[in-house]
């Protein structure tokens, strides 16, 4: 049985100088990160079966994509600012409905 208390901050100190193989965080990750990329290739490919791939979010998508492969820093967050609204000023009103996860330029 796994003890449910929290480690000492001894046993945390050590634990953060303990040198990680380079390999380790990748055996850590890589099947999930496989799995969610191969759920977005999936979701393009029915995207485009459906004629809908000029679709705001979809074209969002792929053009947050491309910054996958480009070997810069911060992946995530120059995604995150691709699907997001650039905008500064508050709406007066919020739209309705469901956020919709990416943004179209002059959408009210």
């Amino acid at each position: 049985m796994v003890s449910k208390t929290p480690p000492t901050s001894k046993a945390r100190r050590l634990r953060q100088r303990a040198p990680m193989p380079p390999t380790a965080i990748v055996d850590q990750g890589f099947v999930a990160a496989r799995a969610m990329l191969l759920d977005v290739a999936a979701f393009l490919d029915r995207v485009e079966r459906y004629g809908a791939k000029s679709d705001f979010r979809c074209e969002a998508m792929r053009s947050a994509a491309k910054f996958l492969s480009d070997g810069k820093p911060e992946r995530a967050r120059r995604i995150l600012e691709r699907l997001s609204d650039p905008t500064r000023a508050p709406l007066a009103v919020a739209p309705r409905g469901a956020a919709c996860g990416a943004w179209k330029k002059g959408r009210k």
